[in-house]
């Protein structure tokens, strides 16, 4: 499994590889004689111990019943599980298809009260259209070369987005004016999409800005795509995997650069002048 990027992912792995350290330890085990009585390599459980290889069931499994703790086994399960959530391949998450990650996530979203989220590349998952979300999700599906179930994936991203229209609800949107020239689809869609970011705008409980382009040096530089949920969780979207941060000091970096980047950003008229300005491009 690939090293995480993100301290949180990493810290849940080194917390397991310790609990399971302190297991072989307490049974009075070597290295050897584990990987003896687990049926492997000592090489594996001195990666497993050093959180360079994250173990799967069938190998916790084994470590409890070799170190004669077979009732630490459940938790150990969950602690597992819980470490490789934190980092996952967007090719293992879309084995199946894109929708079931977005029915997936609908109970985070309806959970949630504060919504902060940036982009860089992309309109914002929450706002956007159905012909711009199937344009985007059948690129991926093509890039990523996983099965096509893109009509699927529009209803559940489209049905999840409904938490817009739910005014006990606050949406702190901030796109790159380059979102806004990107033509991700087709221009219709484009056109569309931006026609509906200027609907949007007004909603009472979205506040939606557009950092501008320009030759000024910026306090901040461009960052890949990310959303806050609340102030408790952070998702990051790499190109071929997201990262779920709930580390507090990583999530306060986060709120920190959303802060710096929304004093760059264009509100109101300033920033709907920005849009029509687009989508008289795609016109």
């Amino acid at each position: 499994m690939p090293a995480s990027p993100s301290s949180s992912a990493q810290q849940a792995r080194e917390a397991l590889a310790a609990r399971l350290f302190d297991l072989r330890r307490a049974a009075g085990l070597s290295g050897q004689e584990l990987a003896e009585r687990c049926g492997w390599y000592k090489s594996k459980s001195s990666r497993i111990e050093n959180a360079r290889t994250l173990p799967s069931d069938a190998d916790i499994r084994a470590w409890c019943r070799a170190c004669g703790a077979v009732e630490e086994t459940e938790d150990l399960l969950a602690a597992a599980r819980h470490a490789e959530t934190l980092y996952v391949q967007w090719r293992r998450l879309h084995r199946s298809g894109l929708r079931q990650v977005h029915e997936a996530s609908l109970p985070l979203y309806e959970s949630t009260r504060l919504f902060r989220v940036y982009c860089s590349t992309v309109m914002p998952g929450l706002v956007q259209t159905p012909g711009y979300a199937t344009d985007l999700l059948a690129a991926i599906t093509a890039f990523q070369g996983t099965p096509d179930d893109v009509a699927a994936a529009v209803a559940a991203r489209t049905a999840r987005s409904r938490v817009l229209h739910d005014s006990g609800r606050r949406f702190m949107l901030l796109v790159e004016e380059a979102v806004l020239r990107c033509g991700v689809g087709n221009p219709a869609a484009m056109a569309d999409q931006l026609g509906y970011l200027l609907e949007v705008m007004i909603l009472p409980n979205v506040c939606l800005g557009v950092v501008p382009f320009g030759d000024r040096a910026r306090r901040i530089w461009p960052l890949e795509t990310f959303m806050l949920f609340d102030d408790n969780r952070v998702h990051v979207e790499l190109l071929t995997a997201k990262v779920t941060i709930t580390a507090p000091s990583e999530v306060t970096a986060y709120e920190r650069a959303f802060v710096d980047l929304s004093q760059l950003a264009l509100y109101g008229a300033d920033a709907d002048a920005r849009i029509r300005a687009a989508l008289a491009s795609f016109g």
